[in-house]
């Protein structure tokens, strides 16, 4: 079995080059990578009482799955965590490691898929972000994903809940409307409700403590934390 979806990959392949232009085909991801960045980081130190503030996450080791070309894994090795980035694209993992050397940060870049991965230690935190509705079979790729989380650890997903309101402005809004995103970069099908997340994760011993839902003001042109989980939402379960 595999959760390696090739037309996903290859549909990022093409945009690889693109990953760290704030003006580029990735330009909604770094409009929104602030707010989940600060969404990741309180929820981290909240939950293992982390006290330093200047490295808050020192010693906390974090695997960034579909890491891209490193637009999350990147702050999280600047706040002190050691992280791991896997991608199955491996475009997206050489952009990803030309960029963290130019920036002297040490972080692993591995082109795998978390059924491939092989360690000896498990991680603390995992990130799937923006990748669920990428895969192949999402049962599959969060069992394999919940295996490589420790005990007490945490995993955070986002992704897109599946309701007419998400096809309306994620799809038909992002893509064709505003052209914010290249048309064909999601595919309401494998948009997934957070009900079936939970039911998924339970299944894989992960219970939820946290959900809220994303959401941008186009007037004010940034993203905030809401309760209205319609369109995006981010997850945050732990290891039982």
């Amino acid at each position: 079995m595999t959760s390696i979806n090739k037309k996903e990959i290859e549909k990022f392949s093409k945009m690889a080059t693109e990953w760290w232009d704030p003006e580029g085909k990735f330009k909604p991801l770094h409009k929104f990578n602030p707010i989940r960045i600060q969404y990741i980081k309180e929820n981290i130190i909240n939950n293992f009482k982390i006290k330093n503030k200047i490295k808050p996450l020192s010693g906390i080791s974090i695997l960034d799955i579909g890491c891209g070309g490193g637009l999350l894994s990147e702050p999280m090795s600047r706040l002190g965590a050691n992280v791991t980035g896997i991608d199955a694209s491996d475009k997206n993992i050489n952009i990803a490691k030309l960029h963290s050397k130019k920036n002297n940060l040490k972080i692993k870049y591995l082109c795998s898929s978390p059924e491939k991965l092989n360690v000896k230690k498990k991680f603390d935190i995992i990130l799937n972000m923006e990748i669920v509705e990428h895969i192949e079979d999402v049962n599959f790729f969060l069992k394999c994903c919940s295996r490589l989380l420790k005990k007490n650890g945490l995993m955070f997903v986002a992704t897109i809940n599946k309701t007419l309101k998400s096809y309306i402005f994620a799809i038909v809004g992002a893509e064709y409307i505003l052209r914010w995103l290249p048309i064909g970069t999601h595919e309401w099908e494998k948009f997934v409700k957070p009900e079936d997340l939970k039911y998924i994760l339970n299944k894989n011993n992960l219970s939820l403590k946290r959900i809220d839902g994303m959401n941008f003001n186009i007037i004010k042109n940034e993203w905030s934390v809401t309760k209205d989980l319609s369109i995006n939402y981010i997850t945050k379960f732990k290891k039982n």
